[in-house]
């Protein structure tokens, strides 16, 4: 006989667990307690199976009902309700357990594992910080609007290239969520053409012989902190990115040999580099060992040996020397580098390529080539060192800058 409300209102609790039936099925479990709770009983493959329906009165009868006659629409498709929910709480569990968040802190953590260079472990960690809008919600869910809704904020605030940066960030952990069973596509790839593209800007460079010698007196003249000069002494002659020489190591030079190797790890290509040393390099690092040598960083922070020069402290050495933000940075050394060997017509622009460790465009030819070009790259950066030594020396045209107090 089929329940009523009012009957259930009125049921009291026993000593023991005792059961009204409704019916096809649907029945309440009256505990001693108090609590009434609904279950549906049902047969599938020949077992008999019952399916927690909610609690009474947070489900009154017509709710149960309705819940029953669902379950006994997926038995007669051949689906077994109870083994449905047991599914749908698992993939509620893994999801939940696999937010974008921590499958980007676990793709992190895979390039720390890999030896991954510590700023780009930590820009990681930044882009991640702008992409908090998505953080928490299950990466399987995550839809190519959401990602764009969480870009566009940042492009909402000028900052194109951030948001650019994130959008490859996000695209690198969804395809890792994919390959770890956690994701199904990556939902960026159809944003590439959705944000507004970054105006390119250049490194700031000199590129007049003059003005470069003009400089190159400025650098001897520094009258700041040592390690600092010869920080800046050196950088125009190795033609290594700024990252590159702040965090060099003395085991990385052999000074017998005049080559400076530097570990795959710390290059932005992910692959060794070796940067011949000339005369006049070595001897800056002859001046530099007794004050920071003979282990650890070549140019230490201020304040402690264990952590590598600032990587603003050379922009603030060119400040004080009277130089703006758009005259010269240490990136731009390269660009000065590369522009006046290219002029010079007597070295190949390969070997040029390889001194400034930019990758080839062709991968085979790169691999082929990595390995050519020692010798003359040798001659040219002693060439290169002779003419900065040059240039520096040459008669001086105009009154030169004077150092900011």
């Amino acid at each position: 006989m089929a329940l009523k409300e009012l009957q259930i209102r009125g049921l009291r609790p026993a000593d023991k667990i005792y059961q009204c039936t409704d019916e096809r099925g649907l029945y309440l479990e009256v505990h001693p307690n108090g609590s009434k709770l609904w279950r549906y009983k049902y047969r599938h493959m020949g077992k008999q199976k019952r399916l927690a329906l909610g609690r009474y009165p947070d489900v009154g009868l017509a709710e149960a009902r309705r819940r029953r006659d669902d379950a006994r629409r997926k038995l007669e498709t051949g689906s077994d309700p109870l083994a449905e929910r047991k599914r749908d709480k698992l993939i509620a569990a893994f999801k939940a357990a696999n937010s974008f968040g921590d499958v980007a802190k676990e793709y992190i953590d895979k390039m720390v594992a890999e030896g991954r260079a510590d700023t780009t472990t930590t820009k990681a960690n930044w882009l991640l910080e702008q992409l908090a809008p998505i953080a928490s919600r299950p990466v399987a869910d995550l839809k190519p609007i959401d990602v764009l809704a969480a870009l566009k904020r940042l492009e909402a605030k000028g900052k194109h290239e951030t948001a650019r940066r994130c959008r490859s960030f996000a695209s690198r952990v969804f395809r890792y969520a994919v390959a770890t069973g956690r994701g199904e596509t990556d939902p960026t790839s159809i944003l590439r053409g959705a944000l507004i593209a970054p105006k390119v800007t250049h490194h700031a460079a000199i590129l007049e012989p003059e003005q470069v010698g003009e400089l190159l007196r400025a650098i001897n003249g520094y009258s700041g902190h040592t390690v600092t000069r010869i920080a800046m002494q050196i950088a125009p002659h190795v033609m290594a990115r700024p990252g590159e020489l702040r965090m060099a190591q003395w085991p990385e030079f052999d000074l017998d040999g005049a080559v400076w190797k530097i570990p795959a790890e710390r290059m932005k290509m992910r692959r060794p580099h070796a940067i011949p040393l000339s005369r006049q390099v070595l001897a800056y690092l002859e001046e530099l060992q007794p004050l920071t040598g003979p282990e650890g960083f070549v140019f230490p922070a201020f304040h402690t040996s264990l952590r590598p020069m600032s990587e603003n402290t050379i922009n603030q050495a060119f400040r004080r020397m009277g130089y703006s933000v758009g005259e010269v940075t240490p990136h731009g050394l390269r660009t000065t580098a590369s522009t006046l060997l290219n002029e010079s017509g007597q070295w190949s622009p390969d070997a040029i390529e390889r001194s400034l460790a930019h990758a080839d465009a062709n991968t085979i030819r790169g691999i082929y080539n990595r390995g050519r070009y020692w010798e003359e790259r040798v001659a040219m950066h002693q060439w290169w060192s002779d003419h900065l030594d040059a240039l520096r020396e040459a008669t001086v045209q105009h009154e030169p800058r004077r150092a900011h107090a």
